[in-house]
């Protein structure tokens, strides 16, 4: 149902947005790739076009765009309406994290990731909804289980994806008369770059991953889910079972889910909970 369709990726040169534009090229899909690095986006566009899975209608825009920047991101969508006319998916899946205590952290660490996580999400969103909304689309963003339970050491996170969160349900409820799809897409921990990226106290990457990538969901099996999701007009998606088990307990026993987060997150090796 998505073929032909135009969408934007955000942060589409790793992870759950690289494995999405993938996935969507095997489909014929118009797609605008969005991320920092132009250069990684021609490389990585020019090996999806030359892939035999990926269809012969594909057609792939790439633009550099920071989306922690308005401009960055009122640019992206007029080169996207002035290459295919129109904008039927909008992802918001660029992102960053991070790991610290919030007494230890640097507080241009938190507005990084509300730059990039929250206000990235708003600046997208409204610039691309005029013409989503004229065909009835589909807004999407990705967040995460920490946008629903707060995770110790990563203060800053959690408050980027609540505010995502209440931001796409309250333009969700401002259009429900008016055949505009939200999701909001929560997939929890997904095998990709986004821990080693991750920022410590003093706004370094962490560079390392503290967690087995292994033996998390990885990101071309989010990317399936989430199309499925897009088909299905969900309006909200939680993937993995551990996160729904985590709601529940937040909502019947919160004080027990507050010791279970600490004693969870405290197991990673290096973190910063004693």
């Amino acid at each position: 149902m998505l073929q032909g369709k135009v969408i934007i990726v955000t942060g589409a040169s790793s992870g759950i947005g690289l494995a999405s534009v993938r996935l969507f090229a095997r489909r014929g899909n118009k797609l605008v790739m969005a991320a920092r690095r132009l250069d990684l986006l021609e490389k990585l566009a020019a090996g999806i076009l030359a892939d035999p899975a990926t269809s012969k209608d594909t057609e792939i825009l790439t633009v550099r765009t920071d989306v922690s920047v308005e401009a960055d991101c009122r640019s992206m969508v007029e080169q996207a309406l002035a290459r295919f006319g129109g904008i039927d998916v909008l992802i918001n899946n660029a992102g960053i994290s991070m790991r610290a205590l919030f007494r230890d952290v640097d507080l241009d660490v938190l507005r990084r990731l509300m730059d990039v996580n929250f206000w990235g999400t708003v600046y997208c969103t409204r610039y691309a909804l005029p013409s989503i909304l004229e065909r009835k689309g589909s807004v999407v963003g990705v967040i995460s289980t920490a946008g629903y339970a707060g995770l110790p050491a990563r203060s800053g996170y959690s408050a980027s994806k609540f505010a995502v969160r209440g931001f796409l349900e309250t333009i969700r409820i401002e259009h429900v008369y008016d055949g505009l799809h939200v999701l909001v897409f929560a997939p929890g921990f997904t095998a990709s770059n986004v821990r080693i990226a991750s920022l410590t106290a003093d706004g370094s990457p962490q560079g390392a991953s503290p967690r087995d990538e292994s033996k998390m969901m990885s990101a071309e099996k989010v990317a399936r889910k989430l199309e499925r999701a897009i088909v299905r007009r969900k309006r909200e998606v939680m993937l993995t079972f551990i996160a729904r088990v985590e709601m529940f307990v937040k909502r019947h026993l919160p004080r027990h889910m507050d010791r279970w987060a600490y004693n969870y997150m405290a197991k990673e090796p290096g973190s910063p909970l004693k």
